[in-house]
């Protein structure tokens, strides 16, 4: 069984809890695209955990963990992760983590730019989290970069390193005026924190093709949502990454297989974290509550997220391009507060209704058109079975469903691995 778990939003949606979840059936998860520019939360029997880079099942004893060739990792933070999980007790081995020799390595220096960029943007910022993304993979398409398999060469490669600092100084030193890169200062960085991962380096090509042949189960994690993703998503506020499930198989190392079910996550309302548009967005002492609520704050950067009701046309395009065959609805605990929940189910696009989701010079006139549902004013975070919950709660469950045009098949009450309703 080959199956993605992924974002139907702008990121944020409790992929990493859902992973953590339904990881238990499988035996190994893959990461195939983006940084640690975003994190996923997890609440276990072992504790709270927020991964940027490690896939979310690194918390399982027994399931394999891959780092696929869509990936691009900075070693310092991928050094610094496994550290931090390792004193909280996760036992983090060649045989439990595998990385594709083919992942792009996030230098200092794509850090650095991307936080020159941002600092000259000004108010204009596209509000990156100044990681090194955006950077790292438009050198990756510049065919400039290191991948994880170099480290095994890593002393043969100074010359090609010293070539990289000197075309980069052409932008930094004298584009951006700051002080010049030292190949030295590189070359030190990656023998720190790239040494160490010498030996969790593999052809995840040929090791995920031999676990398919032995009928393994293998699940795929994405990062950020469909409206992040580089080509789909509210460009140019986007990832630089491709965050849709068909690109699973391909930033794994297995572009010759398909997948086998793509399941969905949506938030029971909307958040956003970085700039671009937003149209469900509420404002004033209404976001302030959800925001609270839900404890909306970026898992990567602590950055609080803009916060709205739940939106049906974003949603039911991000589930259709995501190709979803089910949804994981999260977070319907947050809602209890409520005597009535916000729902946008158009949008108003030059005094016309629309029920379709537009292309960013469009998106940006978009308003939003708000209905609001009865609220079941009520705890449901004990609910465990769909005849625990209310019937107004199960209401909004399937309206949204309706709505998505997609079977909602889970719904997280809590953050508890626990905290979840199989609606069938």
């Amino acid at each position: 069984m080959l199956t993605s778990i992924v974002g139907t939003n702008w990121g944020d949606e409790g992929k990493g809890r859902m992973v953590d979840l339904l990881s238990e059936d499988y035996n190994i998860v893959v990461r195939y695209q983006g940084g640690n520019n975003a994190g996923h939360t997890v609440i276990n029997e072992k504790g709270k955990f927020i991964m940027n880079l490690l896939p979310s099942g690194i918390l399982r004893d027994d399931t394999v963990n891959v780092l696929g060739p869509g990936i691009v990792i900075d070693l310092e933070h991928l050094f610094n992760e496994v550290d931090k999980l390792r004193k909280a007790g996760i036992s983090i081995t060649p045989d439990h983590l595998k990385i594709s020799d083919r992942a792009t390595i996030c230098m200092p220096y794509h850090k650095l730019m991307d936080g020159l960029e941002e600092d000259r943007l000004g108010d204009k910022k596209f509000g990156s989290t100044r990681r090194g993304i955006s950077p790292v993979y438009a050198d990756k398409y510049m065919k400039k970069t290191l991948r994880m398999g170099d480290l095994k060469y890593l002393e043969d490669l100074e010359d090609y390193v010293s070539d990289l600092v000197e075309w980069k100084n052409l932008v930094v030193a004298n584009g951006y005026g700051h002080e010049p890169i030292q190949t030295a200062d590189i070359m030190d960085w990656l023998r720190k924190y790239g040494l160490p991962f010498k030996d969790f380096v593999v052809d995840t090509t040929q090791y995920l093709s031999d676990a398919i042949e032995k009928d393994k189960s293998i699940m795929f994690e994405a990062q950020l949502g469909a409206l992040r993703d580089i080509d789909y998503g509210i460009y140019p506020y986007t990832s630089a990454s491709t965050t849709l499930s068909a690109y699973a198989p391909i930033g794994a190392g297995i572009p010759m297989y398909t997948l086998d079910q793509r399941i969905g996550i949506m938030k029971a309302y909307s958040s956003c974290v970085g700039e671009g548009p937003f149209t469900c967005e509420l404002f004033g002492e209404e976001a302030e509550m959800l925001r609270k609520a839900g404890g909306e704050y970026g898992a990567a950067t602590g950055r609080p997220r803009r916060v709205g009701g739940f939106d049906m046309v974003a949603s039911r395009y991000g589930a259709k391009i995501q190709g979803c065959d089910y949804v994981a609805l999260t977070k319907l605990d947050v809602l209890s507060y409520m005597d009535k929940i916000p729902i946008v189910t158009h949008y108003y696009l030059d005094g016309k209704i629309i029920d379709y989701f537009p292309t960013e010079r469009e998106l940006v006139r978009c308003t939003p058109l708000y209905e609001y549902f009865p609220g079941f004013e009520c705890d449901v975070s004990g609910c465990r079975q769909p005849a625990d919950l209310p019937q107004i709660a199960k209401d909004y469950i399937g309206f949204i469903q309706e709505g998505i045009g997609v079977p909602i098949k889970y719904v997280s009450v809590g953050a508890d691995r626990d905290a979840i309703i199989k609606m069938f």
